[in-house]
């Protein structure tokens, strides 16, 4: 299960940023990208630290990751008995644990044959692509011999299991509305926005999280009017937009603005984007904070984690007919749902 990540705890947090802003496929920075993350890191340290005093201490990502992990393996085990059992690990991209981390575990436990998972539900070269390329990096590095096998899940905005999911958490907060107005209450879906100039090289992820914005509606029955638009940018360079905190004060200019619903549609669980930016900072910013509400995140919903199992099932039935089909090794492939 590969991820962004974020610090557990306080401490981590600086060399949590620093690792982020070093990445030049989420954050281009140019040349002296080394020099310039440092100096970010180093200048947003406390106040990001501050932010996750505010939600508990920490980010929540790794616990709901393993236990996301967890039980999508008990419900492998039964779905996949043939490659069974399916033992879970995380990899973080920017905290821990760390990619090279995981690798040097997956060694020591004898491994051979592995899955690499992105919780990135939309592909992105920020995103899925750098997980992956740090995965290979970290192959060549401890596993030139390729002790280990891996294949590829790169992508899944459009699964039933997730579309489901989100409508129902998107309903949810509908019906927390008056009947009379219920129909009228916009609902933002909220991704995590990329810079221009990634966009720009032809990225799919805009693409893809409108597949997903659109998916969900169409489970809705569109219900309702909706938009997707973007958060948390960095620095001043151009970034995607439209940004959510923009469109959320313009709707609430407008007398006839009944209610929003803002879904955190990229992320597969709380994290601080969540929990601060939207539940704390967006509300803050608000005159009417009483018209927003959030979708809850996908985190441990039952349904949720029998999508991630049935996803990893298909991938692994696809893998083994493969194999069969070739009479050879299971070889790395990429599948795409």
């Amino acid at each position: 299960m590969m991820n962004m990540g974020g610090p557990s705890t306080i401490p981590e947090t600086h060399d949590f940023l620093l690792r982020l802003f070093s990445d030049g496929d989420l954050i281009p920075l140019g040349p002296f990208q080394s020099w310039i993350a440092k100096a970010i890191a180093y200048r947003r340290t406390a106040d990001i630290e501050k932010k996750y005093e505010e939600i508990g201490g920490g980010s929540p990502i790794r616990k709901w990751t393993s236990l996301q992990a967890s039980e999508a393996c008990k419900l492998l085990d039964e779905l996949s008995p043939e490659t069974a059992p399916h033992k879970p690990y995380i990899a973080f991209r920017y905290a821990a644990p760390l990619t090279d981390t995981t690798y040097k575990q997956l060694l020591d436990d004898g491994i051979t044959r592995a899955v690499a998972f992105t919780q990135y539900p939309q592909y992105s070269y920020s995103t899925t692509r750098s997980s992956f390329n740090e995965l290979r990096k970290v192959q060549r590095e401890l596993d030139p011999n390729g002790k280990i096998t891996w294949s590829f899940i790169e992508r899944w905005p459009t699964h039933p299991g997730l579309v489901k999911t989100f409508a129902r958490h998107i309903q949810d907060q509908l019906n927390a509305f008056d009947e009379s107005i219920r129909d009228q209450v916009v609902i933002l879906f909220s991704a995590h926005s990329i810079p221009m100039s990634v966009v720009n090289q032809g990225d799919p992820y805009p693409a893809e999280v409108a597949a997903t914005a659109f998916h969900v509606m169409q489970e809705l029955k569109f219900s309702n009017p909706y938009r997707v638009v973007w958060q948390s940018q960095v620095g001043p360079r151009p970034w995607l937009g439209a940004q959510t905190a923009k469109v959320v004060a313009a709707l609430e200019q407008r007398e006839s603005t009944k209610g929003i619903v803002v879904v955190p549609v990229a992320f597969t669980s709380d994290h601080i984007e969540t929990l601060h930016e939207i539940d704390i900072e967006l509300k803050e910013e608000m005159k009417r904070p009483e018209l927003l509400r959030r979708a809850e995140s996908l985190n441990g919903d039952p349904e949720f984690i029998k999508a991630i199992a049935d996803i990893a099932h298909a991938h692994l039935a696809e893998s083994t007919e493969k194999q069969v089909e070739s009479g050879a090794a299971i070889k790395p492939y990429i599948m795409r749902i």
